[in-house]
Parts: structure tokens; sequence; C-alpha cells
């Protein structure tokens, strides 16, 4: 089923044996991805991209890939979003309207020049969004981009055949926030997520409370409205 996927990468394999891994930890497509690329790198730095630094949620996944693959290095940087959050002073974080904003593509260029690599993987699927299916349906094979030096090996796979894939390989299960979906990274506003980190992680909780306290209104709102509704 992922034949299409490994050519993809076997065509970047032809061209550089190392390469950066934009990597969500407990992600499906990420976890799927790494295990996929592996055996064809000498080295693939894989970068997470952190709201809040730390999370013992989020370190199992990075410790179980550097234990599992000896050519992964990690490097964490702040997530993207971060920086406009702190410029606003989001969900109460701390506030600095002079704070300089990067997009996702600046910081990639980062990565890469601090590492010198040219070629970015990245876990997008045409299935995503209708953004994500328009943008990957230029790419050569559906999946690389040459003038960006971007590539997507799962660009045509469904979120089935990921799952089906870390199935069969026997793979660490994707983090889920909640029995109908599956992580989508962290989201502080998403109450799933909170509700998850205050029953299975409290220590996580707390440290993302203290990075953006108004989060703690948000689970109060929600209790407040469970009482009420009984």
């Amino acid at each position: 089923m992922m034949k299409k996927a490994i050519d993809i990468i076997k065509t970047i394999a032809e061209r550089t044996d190392r390469v950066i891994l934009f990597h969500s930890a407990s992600g499906k497509d990420s976890i799927a991805l790494l295990d996929l690329i592996s055996p064809y790198f000498k080295e693939i730095v894989c970068v997470y991209m952190y709201v809040v630094k730390d999370l013992s949620h989020i370190n199992r996944y990075i410790n179980y890939a550097c234990n599992k693959y000896p050519n992964v290095k990690y490097v964490q940087i702040p997530h993207f979003a971060v920086y406009s959050y702190r410029r606003i002073g989001y969900m109460g974080c701390e506030k600095n309207e002079k704070q300089k904003l990067y997009s996702m593509a600046q910081l990639t260029d980062i990565v890469r020049e601090k590492y010198n690599i040219e070629w970015a993987f990245f876990g997008f699927k045409q299935s995503d969004s209708m953004n994500r299916r328009l943008m990957l349906r230029t790419y050569d094979m559906n999946g690389i981009n040459e003038a960006q030096k971007k590539c997507c090996p799962l660009s045509e796979y469904k979120n089935k055949d990921v799952m089906d894939y870390i199935s069969r390989a026997g793979l660490i299960k994707p983090e889920s926030y909640d029995s109908k979906h599956q992580s989508s990274g962290t989201d502080i506003t998403d109450i799933n997520y909170l509700l998850f980190l205050r029953n299975r992680f409290p220590g996580d909780l707390q440290k993302v409370i203290n990075e953006y306290p108004l989060v703690e209104r948000k689970l109060f709102e929600y209790d407040y409205e469970r009482t009420k509704a009984k």
C-alpha cells in the first residue's frame, strides 16, 4: 500500500543521505513517515515544534523514536504560532508587542541553514484539506517540490491507510485525546486536549497553565456548565 510513498522517498535518497523531518511526535502521519524514511537516510533531523516545552506525554514519543531509530536526531523549536501568541499575549501568556513573527517556511529555512540540510519532509496529505490537496497536486509525483526542496510521501494516502500501516508495522499508537479524535497537536484551546491532560498528565496541564493562564478559565467554564446541566 505504501509503494508510492517509498518511490517518492527513494527519489530523494538518490540525491542526499541527510534530511529534515518536521515531526509532531504523537501524530499518526509523523509516526508512519519516520518509520518509512528511516531505512533510506544516514541522518534524519526530526524537528518538533512545541507550543509548551517539555511535556511528558510528548517526551515519551520523542524517546520512543530516538530509541527505535539510531539515525534520528531530535531538535525542538517554538511552533510558528507561539510567536504570534507572544505578540498579542494570547490566553494570558507573557506579552511582547515587538516579538518577531515567523512563518513555517522561514522556520524551515532556519533549520536547513543550521544543520546544512537541503531537503525537508512533511506528513502532509491531500485528504487533510482542500488547500493541501491543491498544493500537493502541483508537486512531482504528487509529493516532491523541487523548487522548495520539500517532500510529502504520504500525499495520496488517507487516515485509514496511515493507521493500517502503523498497526501492521507494530509502531507506537498515536495519541488520542478522546474516543473520536486523534491528536491534532498541542491545541491549548481544545477542551478534549485539556481534559486529557487533567485526567492523564496533570503535571503537563500545570505547565500549560503556567504558560497560558487563561486555559484554566476554559476548564472552570466547562466544569461549571457540566454542574449546571445536572
